[in-house]
């Protein structure tokens, strides 16, 4: 169907003569903000999709935007949720990684409070008025003019570890470009949701995981409204990495309703993550936020300039004290999270086994997350500990001994040769590979896979996935171009029918009883899965 046959159906997609088209969501006209003549691809950006979350709306779930159609908005004001970032990822982290690849010494103090509070940077976008998504479609695919009558989608969740990040971060365009060369054309939606405290801050009787409740909202959006940009609302699959992957699993894990589905038909899970909270954490949080405010409740809280709730957000995350941690983040709420998502998924009854995965973690996840005294063997117990504090001793004496034993001359065929190694093992394992392990054995269908270009650190594979030649390269380790577009070959395909391929490397395998993965490194071939099925039966328990 061509435009000219919308305007006159009444459909809700119009131009305006010589300027960029018009949307009619019905609650608001949006107006596309660019069009990028390389990838032929309209730019809506900005649009809102829940009412601004201030006020006596604040910690909680969203409510839908209102009506407000007394002008076409153009997007044209950027929008970033409030953000913090701890010292420890400021500071210490990236020269001690240095430090490990290079071999050198590391000279600095891996003391959090040895450095002086990190706040972020000046960003004019930054606002509690912050949940808008962006929306980029191709020319073909919004007249109707492309191959299908509506194309489908690919909804992307950032990361940044609950407390950073934005809809922005990363930049599809070189999706597209591989979509054109390759003929396979696509919509692309990315959303922004609330961070630290405000999208994760838990009171212990209900009042929790707003964030999830931005996203879940986002998504319904997209079932409602995609059409009137030329997509498939019946063809949604969601993506997402480290928080954002951590995110999917709890949106899937979310209780099944009788007359609802999911608003997503497949999945991408992208190295997952998220480190359980106990009860008295989120007492310890709320308290600790409180006081920062100077006020004793959350309605006080409520009553604040939006200025100082981002001062106290950015200073409680800032100080996060165990290193590799984020303070906040998803929490068993009783209602939208009633348990861990390990224990509702791995379950006999879990209904929602036929969807469709895509799940990946890189080789090394965990060495980015390991502070410093992990090179220690003694350090080790309390490392994990701090992580965990709800180990019993006896767990820990079974993870201490015989799970990861200490160094010893045979510990390499367990996947360590040194006391960093076995700490940055366990990290992953707990809070990475062992949530891909039971993705990939709970569904029918899953496609696993391990990124292992060196040095395989969390993240190094995003400037694989959004790889463009107008932003050639990585930040990180080694760089392949043919890995890259084979990695977007694989997920677009995905994102179309259902089912991963690429002409240039090898036929990517379900998941099934051999266990075998997607090996994307020097060389593309299935093999093995490297994670021990025993190992992750404690840290499903544990850590969800």
């Amino acid at each position: 169907m061509r435009l000219s046959t919308l305007l006159f159906s009444g459909f809700a997609a119009y131009a305006i003569s010589g300027a960029l088209p018009v949307v009619d969501l019905g609650y608001e006209l949006h107006r596309a903000f660019s069009f990028d003549e390389t990838t032929q691809t309209y730019n809506f950006s900005n649009i809102r999709y829940g009412a601004s979350p201030t006020d006596t709306q604040r910690f909680l779930p969203p409510l839908p935007p209102t009506e407000n159609r007394t002008e076409i908005q153009t997007g044209s004001v950027g929008r970033v949720c409030p953000q913090g970032f701890p010292i420890w990822s400021a500071e210490i982290m990236v020269p001690f990684l240095q430090s490990v690849l290079a071999g050198t010494p590391f000279n600095q103090s891996g003391d959090i409070g040895d450095y002086p509070v990190v706040w972020p940077p000046g960003d004019s976008r930054i606002t509690e008025d912050c949940l808008f998504l962006d929306v980029v479609v191709p020319k073909g695919v919004f007249e109707g003019s492309g191959e299908d009558a509506s194309a489908p989608v690919l909804v992307w969740i950032d990361g940044g570890g609950y407390i950073g990040g934005d809809k922005s971060e990363w930049d599809p365009q070189g999706l597209f470009k591989r979509g054109m060369d390759t003929g396979e054309e696509f919509i692309y939606v990315a959303v922004n949701y609330r961070l630290g405290a405000f999208g994760w801050l838990s009171d212990t009787q209900g009042m929790a995981n707003a964030g999830l409740h931005d996203q879940r909202l986002a998504l319904e959006w997209v079932k409602q409204h995609i059409s009137l940009f030329g997509g498939d609302p019946g063809r949604v699959t969601v993506m997402g990495d480290s928080a954002g992957g951590g995110s999917i699993i709890h949106q899937i894990a979310a209780p099944a309703n009788e007359t609802a589905d999911l608003p997503f038909h497949q999945a991408i899970i992208q190295s997952p993550t998220w480190y359980p909270l106990s009860v008295e954490q989120q007492e310890s949080n709320l308290r600790q936020f409180l006081d920062l405010l100077n006020v004793t409740s959350i309605e006080e809280a409520r009553r604040l300039p939006s200025s100082q709730l981002m001062a106290a957000n950015a200073y409680q995350t800032a100080t996060t004290p165990v290193y590799g941690t984020f303070t906040y983040g998803p929490v068993v709420d009783g209602s939208l999270v009633p348990e861990l998502p390990s224990r509702a998924m791995l379950a006999p009854n879990f209904k929602r086994k036929n969807l469709r995965v895509m799940t990946s973690h890189t080789s090394n996840e965990g060495l980015a997350f390991t502070p410093p005294a992990g090179a220690n063997s003694s350090a080790y117990p309390s490392i994990i500990e701090a992580y965990v504090p709800s180990l019993t001793p006896e767990a820990m004496e079974d993870i201490a001994r015989n799970l990861y034993p200490p160094n010893t001359s045979s510990t390499e065929s367990l996947g360590y040769s040194s006391p960093l190694e076995r700490t940055a093992l366990t990290v992953s394992d707990a809070f990475f590979r062992c949530k891909n392990l039971y993705l990939n054995t709970v569904f029918d269908t899953t496609y696993a896979s391990v990124f292992s270009v060196p040095p395989g650190l969390h993240s190094q594979d995003l400037a694989f996935t959004f790889y463009s030649h107008s932003q050639p390269g990585a930040n990180v380790g080694l760089f392949n171009e043919e890995l890259a577009l084979t990695m977007q070959d694989y997920i677009i395909s995905f994102v179309r029918q259902g089912v991963p391929s690429s002409e240039n490397a090898t036929d990517w395998e379900v998941y099934g009883d051999d266990g075998q993965v997607l090996n994307m490194g020097v060389e593309v071939a299935m093999t093995p899965d490297p994670v021990d099925k025993n190992r992750c039966r404690l840290w499903w328990d544990i850590s969800g």
